[in-house]
């Protein structure tokens, strides 16, 4: 009995000492904020209300758009997420907007630091500032598609404006959630090294 003892022992610690990772905490839970409504087509030049800021390289079309639709969220932090926008909260369906998506990223204080559009369209410009675009130029985008997280800082508190602008024909916009979620990490080979 005594030498099953101690075979048990020996087996236990040899166990112990091999060299094993702890598991990876759990990511954070994603986390969705509704940044637009749906709004049905209508025609253009039912929208009232333009944006004089912002002037659209375009051959068809009035130069100044119009407003379609804007919102906005409250303050966040990043906390080391990405953030890409989903036309649900369940991050499952992808989005639609005709022509684009105004991104405003506003500090802490509420002043633009920086600017991105989501949609089609041709140049957009800010007084000298050209407006890039995030992701490819479209009127539909996949789930997740469009990966807003390199406009965002990634320590400083932040709110996010949307503005949905159109210059010719119908403007829409379906329903757009900004969903938080753990970056995507490759895979870890447990027997590197070995």
């Amino acid at each position: 009995m005594h030498l099953r003892t101690l075979v048990l022992a020996t087996a236990t610690l040899g166990l112990a000492t091999c060299a094993h990772r702890p598991p990876a905490p759990p990511a954070a839970a994603p986390r969705a904020i509704r940044l637009l409504m749906d709004t049905p087509a209508q025609e253009t030049l039912t929208f009232d209300r333009v944006r004089e800021d912002v002037e659209v390289d375009t051959t068809e079309g009035e130069r100044t758009p119009r407003v379609v639709t804007f919102g906005e969220t409250p303050l966040l932090r990043l906390e080391g997420q990405r953030a890409r926008l989903y036309g649900d909260a369940k991050a499952t369906l992808g989005i639609g907007v005709d022509n684009f998506i105004l991104l405003e990223v506003l500090d802490g204080k509420g002043q633009v630091k920086r600017r991105g559009v989501v949609g089609f369209t041709d140049n957009v410009h800010m007084g000298l500032e050209l407006v890039d675009n995030v992701g490819r130029s479209a009127f539909t985008f996949e789930p997740g598609e469009v990966d807003i997280t390199e406009l965002l800082p990634e320590s400083e508190p932040f709110q996010l404006r949307a503005t949905v602008l159109d210059s010719w024909g119908v403007g829409r916009v379906s329903d757009v959630y900004v969903v938080f979620s753990a970056p995507q990490r490759a895979p870890v080979d447990e027997l590197r090294g070995e």
